[in-house]
């Protein structure tokens, strides 16, 4: 959607404030039972309006595609602008570089240019929906991070939620229609699920200390690095701008093309983003992950309706799964506290709230 800025085992650094109940914090067993269920409903809510945000940038990005831009155009078109319209929330932050080199790097080089430039490159060589299936397996590469890298249990509730997300996904994206083997191909679409994971990883690095930076700066730091590679890789001196003064047609209905790139800008990159983020702090990656997988149901859906690109029975009934694995994922319980007063107090998903560090 990418490397934190320090080692899992070292204190948490992070880009927002400490969760109430992070690990080692005596809150961790006294939280109020009522709060969690808000917070995590919440959390879900906003979860699905960044897959919605994300979910609609194909449907705007399709018209001007068939205009007459490239595709890797149309990405540099969504990142640069959202990294100008941020531009006023990195000079307000203006110390974050001094401050957070590594994590503002990580996100702009994973979290922005890495899964953008991984998944366009993938899809030069293999079926989009091959791609987009490699790409969403983030969600159990979250998973196998936080058990075996992380070394911290994960709860049975959101593996199962991960595999009923990951085969229904299959179904949406018809993945048996271009099945074809190319391995730089599946390379590259892995390479774009990393970087997603990255994502997830970056966005829930929190921390419980005082000098945790806001996460609108590190975004809008994100962004603009994330330009500048993007800037390097689609160089856009190249591009047709006399496209983005014209119109582009949508299921027979010309739009003007300013208006899909602002949708695009504002929407699909913007709002999503910061949506992203804040659902991400409010779950953990893991349960985030798997609602993000709604995005390629909504973005089926609103092509669709939007583009006039029908649904197959698969691809509905791969939709219905995925819906089913994103609410098991999502319902999951916390574990029971630790008997041991000095002992944390483990969290949903096995993992503290808004903590990466054991």
């Amino acid at each position: 959607m990418h490397a934190t800025s320090g080692s899992p085992a070292g204190p948490a650094t992070g880009i927002g404030p400490a969760a109430p109940g992070s690990a080692g914090t005596p809150q961790a067993s006294s939280a109020s039972g009522g709060s969690a269920p808000r917070g995590r409903g919440a959390g879900v809510g906003i979860a699905l309006l960044s897959a919605l945000a994300f979910g609609g940038s194909g449907v705007a990005a399709k018209p001007l595609i068939e205009a007459g831009l490239e595709p890797l155009h149309v990405t540099w078109l969504r990142v640069a602008g959202a990294a100008l319209v941020m531009l006023p929330l990195a000079w307000r932050h203006r110390d974050l570089p001094r401050r957070r080199p590594a994590l503002l790097v990580g996100f702009g080089l994973l979290a922005v240019a890495g899964v953008q430039a991984c998944y366009f490159a993938a899809i030069s060589r293999i079926p989009v929906g091959v791609a987009l299936l490699i790409e969403y397996l983030a969600p159990a590469l979250v998973l196998g991070w936080v058990r075996f890298v992380q070394k911290r249990p994960v709860t049975r509730a959101a593996a199962v939620g991960v595999l009923l997300a990951v085969g229904g996904l299959a179904c949406v994206v018809e993945v048996w229609s271009g099945l074809s083997f190319d391995i730089i191909g599946l390379a590259l679409a892995l390479g774009a699920a990393c970087c997603q994971v990255g994502y997830f990883v970056l966005s829930d690095h929190g921390g419980d200390g005082d000098d945790t930076p806001d996460p609108l700066g590190v975004i809008a730091y994100g962004l603009l690095i994330g330009a500048v590679v993007l800037t390097l890789i689609a160089r856009p001196w190249n591009m047709h701008w006399e496209v983005l003064g014209g119109s582009a047609g949508m299921n027979g209905t010309q739009v003007p093309a300013v208006l899909l790139l602002g949708w695009i800008v504002l929407v699909a990159t913007v709002a999503a983003y910061l949506t992203g983020v804040v659902s991400i702090r409010l779950l953990s990656p893991q349960v985030a992950g798997v609602v993000a997988c709604l995005e390629a149901v909504i973005a089926t859906v609103l092509a669709w309706v939007l583009l006039g690109e029908h649904l197959s029975a698969p691809q509905i009934a791969g939709g219905a799964v995925v819906l089913v694995g994103a609410f098991i994922a999502q319902s999951a319980k916390p574990k029971e506290p630790a008997t041991g007063a000095s002992d944390p107090a483990p969290a949903e998903d096995g993992l503290s709230a808004g903590s990466w560090a054991p």
